[in-house]
């Protein structure tokens, strides 16, 4: 069950670093709060901000579990490797990013260590 919960937090990894991305704090200073529910443009400014909440508590969350039965070193390698190639597809797929050869290959070896420990660690 840890390396699922691993799983997780990685996900919720991705998912924050792309709430992040679209999170703009000057946006969020600008946000009217009394007429907050009669304004859409608002909710444009809060929903990277809840994002950003929610997918950092859901990833600090699920990584603490996971870390209860997986080594520390491996759950910290297996799961920024994860989401770094993760953050990476999210990035070519979604939002047309660009990649070369050598990204694709670096990527490969990265999922190669993440296979390699764990299954050292089962």
């Amino acid at each position: 069950m840890a390396w699922f919960y691993l799983f997780i937090a990685s996900i919720f990894e991705i998912a924050w670093t792309f709430s992040l991305r679209f999170l703009s704090v000057k946006k969020l200073k600008s946000v009217e709060w009394r007429g907050f529910f009669t304004h859409p443009s608002a909710w444009a400014a809060i929903w990277p901000f809840a994002g950003y909440i929610v997918f950092g508590l859901g990833n600090v969350i699920f990584f603490s579990m996971a870390m209860k039965e997986i080594p520390p070193s491996t759950a910290l390698a297996v799961w920024m490797g994860a989401a770094l190639v993760g953050v990476k597809l999210v990035e070519v797929f979604f939002l047309k990013g660009e990649t070369n050869v050598w990204q694709v290959v670096y990527m490969g070896l990265i999922l190669v260590g993440i296979v390699g420990l764990k299954g050292q660690a089962s």
